[in-house]
C-alpha cells in the first residue's frame, strides 16, 4: 500500500482517507481522442473523485484525490457502441416544454463508435477533503460520515467506472498489493481538475506517471487556455 501520503501533502493534518472500488469494465477515455473512446490504462483523478462524491457529498468540502493504486493486472477490450452525434441544449428543452409533441429523434442522430476500455478493474483510491470557506462542522465530522458509508456500503448514486453504464462496487481499503506487470508506464496528460468561476469551466492538467503500480496525483495543475472550436472534456472519465 501506499504510504507517507500526508507527507507529500503537508498542508492535511490527517492521513488520507482511502477506499477501495472494482468493477468488470472501466472506461477513463482520453481527450485528445474526441471520436472514438480510447481509456488511459488506469483511473484517473477525476473519476476517482466522481466514486467519492457518488458515495458522500456535501457542499461544505471538496475530495482531492493523492493517489490511484492498481490492484489488478491492465486488460484491455474492445467493443462498438451505439451514441448519439448531438446533445440536448437549453433551447431543444425550451422548445420541448412549450411543445408536449416534440421529441428527440434517436434513430436520426445515432451513431456506432468503437470504444477500447479496460475489464476486470480494482483501485485504491486515496484523497484528503477539502473544507470550503462556508464548511459549519469540522473535517473530522465529515471523514466519519465518509468511513460509515463505506463500511455500510451506502451512497447516493451508483459509483461508475468512466462511464455510466459501467458500475463500480467499492468497499474498505484492503491489503492488496499494487500490481507489478505493466508497473511503470508514462501515461501523457492528464486532467486534474475542472474549476467553475464567474459561469465558466477551466482545466487543470499534469504529466501522469504509474510508478510501481501507484498513480501519484500533484497538489495542482497546469492551466492551459482552452482552444477556440474544440469540444468540452470534462466529466468523470
Amino acid at each position: 500500500m501506499v504510504t507517507g501520503q500526508s507527507a507529500r501533502y503537508p498542508g492535511y493534518a490527517h492521513p488520507p482517507l482511502v477506499v477501495e472500488v472494482e468493477g468488470p469494465y472501466a472506461c477513463f477515455t482520453r481527450p485528445e481522442l474526441k471520436t472514438e473512446r480510447v481509456s488511459y490504462p488506469v483511473m484517473t483523478p477525476s473519476a476517482a473523485k466522481g466514486v467519492l462524491e457518488a458515495i458522500f457529498w456535501r457542499p461544505e468540502f471538496g475530495y482531492v484525490i493523492t493517489a490511484i493504486e492498481v490492484l489488478k493486472p491492465i486488460r484491455w477490450f474492445q467493443i462498438r457502441r451505439n451514441e448519439v452525434t448531438s446533445v440536448v441544449t437549453p433551447d431543444w428543452v425550451r422548445k420541448a416544454m412549450a411543445d408536449p409533441t416534440f421529441r428527440f429523434d434517436v434513430e436520426e442522430n445515432r451513431d456506432q463508435r468503437n470504444m477500447v476500455g479496460l475489464r476486470d478493474v480494482a483501485y485504491r483510491i486515496h484523497a484528503q477533503i477539502k473544507l470550503r470557506p462556508h464548511a459549519d462542522a469540522p473535517e473530522a465530522k465529515y471523514r466519519d460520515q465518509l468511513r460509515r458509508r463505506v463500511e455500510r456500503g451506502s451512497c447516493f448514486a451508483q459509483p461508475y467506472l468512466g462511464t455510466r453504464e459501467f458500475a463500480a462496487r467499492f468497499g474498505k481499503a484492503s491489503t492488496r498489493p499494487a500490481i507489478t506487470e505493466n508497473a511503470d508506464q508514462d501515461l501523457g496528460i492528464m486532467l486534474h481538475s475542472i474549476r467553475y468561476t464567474g459561469g465558466r469551466e477551466s482545466y487543470t492538467w499534469f504529466h501522469a506517471r504509474l510508478e510501481n503500480g501507484v498513480l501519484v496525483v500533484p497538489p495542482t495543475g497546469i492551466e492551459v487556455p482552452p482552444l477556440v472550436g474544440t469540444a468540452r472534456v470534462g466529466g468523470r472519465g
